[in-house]
């Protein structure tokens, strides 16, 4: 199924009465995400590492959004504590829409406060332990979704489920791209678990975008030729952050969308394009390595994920 090209996020139902918590929103993809679900009528929450990145963007939101119902609340993926407190303080009676938008990109190597490779331990771990205490307000709503923002990288992942904390060596291009892959098959595997629910999973690729992802956080301090090549190649060939956002919007608010969808840029090599549902990834349809990594992730971070009754295991 093809989306219409003249697709954008003016064409995003109302969403008044919605309650939604957009990761990383500060800056970006997530930014953007949180502004237009704003836009449209729903009550926003920025979950953010820092506060005051965190207090600069709700700001510009309700600057750019008047009357927009939006809250800041700090959110640091990199720490299971983080995590837990962020679920335990949630004072909210449901949950509507997650979007599990934060992330690291090609960052050195580093470890994450509870010891794992940080690509790994932020993108995939954090997003698991996150969804999985927030999944009882998320079923308390009528029509919950769960969005998880992967990358086209994913692709050319290497997925060894025996190197997933850089056991192994570490390359911050392959443990991207293995944590990126290690959302999508987090995703779809939720949508398995929960199938006769009325939750939603979805997986979603943004393109090539023009973020700080790749120059701000961890990789500000990298050498001279990094920090002059880099920004130049990410102005000059990657598309503005209101574009790469287009996936998450679609796959956040359209109606009919079906769970397990996978949303990417419909060009070449999904990097940049209209939203389309993609059917193709083997990784879609890999149950073993899901449900095994799905395994893992309960071990590493002490996360059960409550599945409501009727629900597939």
């Amino acid at each position: 199924m093809r989306v219409p090209p003249a697709w954008t996020p003016d064409s995003i139902p109302d969403q008044s009465g919605r309650l939604a918590v957009v990761t990383g929103a500060n800056s970006g993809i997530g930014y953007v995400t949180a502004r237009e679900l704003a836009r449209h009528g729903a009550h926003v929450v920025l979950a953010c590492r820092s506060p005051g990145r965190g207090q600069d963007a709700l700001d510009r939101l309700l600057t750019e959004v008047p009357g927009a119902r939006a809250e800041l609340r700090r959110l640091d993926l990199a720490s299971l504590d983080s995590v837990s407190e962020f679920a335990a303080t949630w004072d909210h009676d449901r949950l509507d829409l997650l979007v599990n938008n934060a992330g690291v990109a090609m960052v050195p190597f580093s470890r994450t406060a509870d010891g794992f490779e940080s690509h790994f331990g932020v993108n995939h771990l954090g997003t698991f332990a996150l969804t999985g205490r927030l999944l009882p307000h998320l079923l308390a709503a009528p029509a919950p979704r769960v969005v998880t923002v992967s990358s086209e990288g994913q692709r050319f992942a290497r997925f060894d489920l025996a190197n997933l904390n850089a056991q192994r060596g570490y390359s911050a291009p392959f443990a991207y791209v293995r944590s990126k892959r290690a959302n999508l098959y987090f995703a779809v595997e939720l949508q398995r678990r929960v199938a006769g629910s009325r939750l939603r999973s979805m997986a979603v690729a943004p393109g090539l975008t023009r973020t700080n992802v790749l120059t701000g956080g961890a990789n500000a301090g990298r050498g001279t030729l990094y920090r002059s090549l880099v920004p130049l190649l990410v102005r000059s060939a990657f598309r503005p952050a209101a574009e790469g956002a287009k996936t998450s919007l679609y796959a956040a608010t359209v109606p009919d969308l079906r769970g397990g969808t996978y949303i990417a840029p419909g060009g070449f090599l999904e990097l940049r394009g209209e939203p389309t549902v993609r059917h193709g990834h083997r990784a879609l349809h890999d149950t073993a390595t899901a449900r095994r990594l799905w395994e893992i992730s309960e071990e590493l971070t002490g996360v059960r994920h409550p599945m409501p009754a009727g629900a597939a295991r």
